[in-house]
């Protein structure tokens, strides 16, 4: 099952207009609305690190990290110690996994997760912009606004929330090597996930 569903997901995106971000290199701006109704952009952050977390609360994949509070221990772990997290949902309208302010606040609140801020990309602008491919998709930005991560959540690409425990989490790994002032060590991984359900 996990394999037909990773098959699933691994499919490439067809129809999209997809970026090629590069670690090392600034990480594109955007300008998206939050579940609460506020507009934020990238550039609003510079001076922190921030991650970028591509969500579909109905994906497998997603509920691998979310259902056993691993997600969520990474968000608040992060934000403690300031950096930005913010979770993007790319899904269109009408397709798996997309949800209005509404519904986000109300999963946010059911499944206790705290990120930053909970952006609505409807359109796939952002998404599009990053060559998002998966929930999760994840990127670390540093400080001064460079890419300094792209990939998986972790080294695992099943949907076995057994398998965390085992696995290397590389957003964790990545923003304690850039506090400790050293190179991000495994700076690209390929994505696992459910594809983004980008309007086309």
């Amino acid at each position: 099952m996990y394999k037909a569903l990773f098959g699933m997901a691994a499919a490439m995106l067809t129809g999209a207009a997809m970026a090629a971000v590069e670690v090392g290199k600034p990480a594109p701006d955007f300008t998206l609305t939050d579940s609460n109704g506020k507009s934020h952009s990238l550039s609003d952050f510079k001076g922190k690190k921030v991650v970028l977390e591509w969500h579909n609360p109905e994906c497998p994949f997603v509920k691998k990290h979310y259902n056993p509070g691993n997600m969520q221990k990474q968000q608040a772990e992060a934000t403690k110690n300031g950096v930005v997290w913010l979770t993007i949902n790319s899904g269109a309208a009408g397709k798996q996994g997309h949800l209005d302010g509404a519904a986000a606040n109300a999963y946010l609140a059911k499944s206790s997760s705290a990120p930053s801020g909970y952006l609505i990309d409807a359109s796939g602008s952002a998404g599009k912009s990053y060559g998002a491919k998966t929930t999760p998709h994840m990127y670390v930005i540093d400080a001064e606004g460079v890419l300094r991560y792209v990939g998986a959540i972790d080294s695992n690409s099943s949907a076995d929330s057994s398998d965390i425990a085992s696995a290397t989490q590389y957003v964790p790994q990545a923003l304690a090597q850039l506090a400790s002032g050293a190179a991000v060590s495994t700076p690209v991984t390929q994505p696992y996930g459910c594809s983004v359900k980008y309007a086309n």
